[in-house]
């Protein structure tokens, strides 16, 4: 199964990526020439999604390796792109990836293969991770079922499918009559402006509602199942994502609905416990105050703007894993399965 939006493209040693800030009125690729292109696409949500993130993180190594092709520069060159930003442990998960296999390199050309080939293997890791999700999370949707979704899950987070949005993907290929609603998911409406262009492109209905709307369509009992996608794990299962996934899975408990998280092993984070240790971004506070660049506030407001929240793991039914889906007590059964994964 493959998704028919294409959010990176790595030919001829260029990055290509789809310009996220212009969508879903403008499909407009940005060609990222060196690493510094990399963060600024990171930092001003060009691209967005921890997966993704990750994924042009590391083509922005390779970028970088055939700028110096040498190991002591790319190391700085991974610590300016581990801060473009500090959320999303696939970032990190990448990088890291990258300096291992060039640690004791010191040839230029083996040195610009291998950041090159470790680079494509995470955007080729990714997707085959996205699809094993999609088929066990499938499994746990019952046909004909209400489903919520929040921020933006799919090919434009991911290196495939998605995470969430993948499980929705897969599992409405075998029954067209589920109900999918996307919260519009304030300040950055990745929920309005993306993953509803995604479900329009892969040809699947679906509902925006607003955010304020999900406690509402979960009392009326429209909705029979959440599920979220995540930026950082902990090892306890405390899971950060996208700001007001925390009162959706709040919500779920009190309405005896199951919220699930859909993640690949590579947004755990075992150095971790819980997710008090999770640093949370804090993001221009414009992306509050203005609307299509119009302010719509007091001129002079104070201003929050987390753009993530902490889920505590016992609201949590279950986390879709491409091993298949944790649950129960998440410390021992998050151990158990880093335990049996050996990493290429």
């Amino acid at each position: 199964m493959k998704s028919k939006v294409e959010p990176i493209i790595w030919q001829e040693n260029k990055c290509l990526v789809l310009d996220q800030r212009l969508l879903p009125y403008e499909k407009k690729y940005m060609e990222l020439k060196s690493y510094k292109d990399v963060i600024y696409a990171i930092k001003e949500m060009v691209v967005r999604g921890a997966p993704l993130i990750g994924i042009t993180a590391a083509y922005g190594m390779a970028l970088a390796a055939y700028e110096f092709g040498e190991t002591k520069k790319l190391i700085d060159v991974a610590k300016e792109i581990k801060q473009s930003r500090p959320t999303a442990i696939n970032l990190n998960w990448a990088i890291d990836l990258i300096l291992r296999d060039i640690n004791e390199i010191n040839n230029t050309g083996k040195i610009i293969d291998t950041v090159k080939n470790r680079a494509i293997w995470i955007h080729e890791d990714d997707a085959m991770r996205c699809h094993k999700m999609g088929e066990h999370g499938a499994k746990l949707i019952k046909k004909g079922a209400g489903i919520l979704t929040i921020c933006n899950t799919g090919a434009l987070a991911t290196g495939g499918i998605g995470t969430a949005f993948g499980v929705i993907l897969t599992a409405y290929q075998n029954d067209p009559t589920l109900r999918i609603f996307a919260s519009e998911t304030r300040p950055r409406q990745q929920g309005a402006r993306l993953t509803t262009f995604e479900f329009v492109e892969n040809g699947i209905k679906c509902t925006l509602i607003a955010d304020t709307a999900c406690g509402y369509l979960m009392q009326k009992e429209e909705i029979d199942l959440v599920i979220s996608g995540a930026d950082r794990i902990a090892a306890n299962g405390d899971t950060a994502n996208k700001i007001g996934t925390y009162q959706l899975a709040v919500l779920a408990k009190e309405n005896n609905i199951p919220f699930y998280v859909a993640a690949p092993l590579s947004t755990f984070d075992l150095k971790i416990n819980t997710g008090v240790e999770i640093p949370i971004e804090e993001r221009d506070e414009k992306e509050v105050t203005q609307i299509n660049g119009k302010t719509i506030c007091a001129s002079g407001v104070k201003v929050r703007n987390p753009a993530f929240d902490v889920t505590p793991s016992k609201y949590i039914a279950g986390i879709v894993t491409e091993k298949g889906i944790l649950s129960g007590d998440y410390k021992i059964t998050i151990k158990n399965v880093f335990n049996e994964r050996v990493v290429v």
